[in-house]
């Protein structure tokens, strides 16, 4: 995908490291590029190699371990045709801790969406979630320095940044990059507040499409992998067709009301020291909010909280791009740090 900018090409690139996907942004001329995989992979057999390659499916040999490696969207196709499920080195919005192979996967699915260098040491800001507070034993510091190691052996210099405040920089440049800004991923909601620039609090709560799509399973009788297949179909949620689709629909509408109530209570801990002279916008991204009328249902369950909301909005709208926004913002800082080293 590519997106117009106004200058010359600026070294840096941008990383939104995702449990469901993995996203690039670099600038080529005047248009942003994005690329992505999904964040997910499959192991064969070594006698599998010629159907893979008469398909052109996207696979890793392994010749220490004597088996190949299908990697992205391709696992899930051949999972789905081996009858097995294809295997996810994210789990919860960081590293899985029962992926022994996770650490090698993840390698080869951010060289794949990055490519090499332009300069040497280029800067790459990569994203990387909030404690959440529905979980705060949970270790996001392994995580940070795990994909650190990945991005510096690939000659690039790596930068950790908060995954919604990424949002800002790349949607709220017209509001003095001031805003508040919630993403609904697959392992994590992340959500940042800042005024000009600077931010004033990040959290996260540990729901996303894969607890939509887990406790959907639960209430039809279905499997996780079931429900998400469902989800990324199309779904409806002003008009869900079926058992499925109205569990799913129940399910997105629980996880907006949430996460609204879990802004508005944390913020109320940190009022004292934010002072907001003027409305922000809201902005709200990520890849659960592709289905169709998410934002109809955000804004019936914040105009429920509207009048008692602690922070004074401006208007509530949808990134221009929920699935890439998070890595251009990421650009963005990365660009800027070349910038300033000129």
């Amino acid at each position: 995908m590519t997106k117009k900018t106004d200058g010359a090409s600026t070294p840096g690139i941008g990383l939104d490291i995702g449990t469901a996907f993995i996203v690039s942004a670099r600038q080529e001329g005047e248009d942003v590029v994005t690329k992505s995989i999904r964040d997910a992979f499959l192991d064969l057999e070594p006698d599998a190699k010629r159907s893979l390659k008469l398909s052109n499916v996207d696979y890793v040999e392994r010749a220490d371990l004597d088996s190949l490696i299908v990697v992205g969207e391709s696992a899930l196709t051949m999972a789905n045709l081996f009858k097995r499920e294809a295997r996810r080195p994210l789990s919860r919005g960081v590293i899985s801790a029962g992926e022994l192979d996770a650490q090698e996967i993840l390698s080869i699915l951010i060289e794949k969406v990055m490519g090499d260098p332009s300069v040497e040491e280029e800067h790459c800001f990569y994203s990387v979630p909030a404690v959440p507070i529905d979980n705060p034993g949970q270790d996001i510091i392994y995580h940070t320095e795990v994909f650190r190691q990945i991005i510096d052996d690939l000659g690039f210099q790596a930068h950790p940044t908060n995954e919604a405040m990424a949002i800002i920089f790349s949607q709220c440049a017209n509001d003095n990059f001031s805003g508040l800004s919630v993403s609904y991923g697959s392992g994590m909601c992340n959500i940042a507040l800042a005024y000009q620039a600077a931010s004033s609090m990040e959290l996260a709560i540990s729901r996303g499409g894969d607890w939509i799509d887990q406790h959907a399973a639960k209430a039809v009788g279905k499997t996780a992998s079931q429900m998400c297949a469902i989800k990324e179909r199309g779904v409806d949620l002003s008009n869900p067709e079926g058992r499925d689709q109205h569990a799913i629909a129940l399910y997105i509408r629980n996880l907006i009301s949430y996460s609204l109530k879990q802004i508005a209570h944390e913020f109320k801990k940190v009022a004292n020291d934010v002072e907001l002279p003027d409305p922000i916008p809201f902005v709200v991204s990520g890849g659960t909010t592709k289905a169709g009328g998410f934002m109809d249902i955000f804004k019936q369950e914040f105009s429920k909280l509207e009048k008692r909301f602690p922070i004074k909005i401006s208007e509530v709208r949808h990134a221009g791009n929920p699935l890439t926004a998070v890595a251009e913002g990421m650009l963005v800082l990365a660009q800027q740090e070349h910038s300033d080293e000129d």
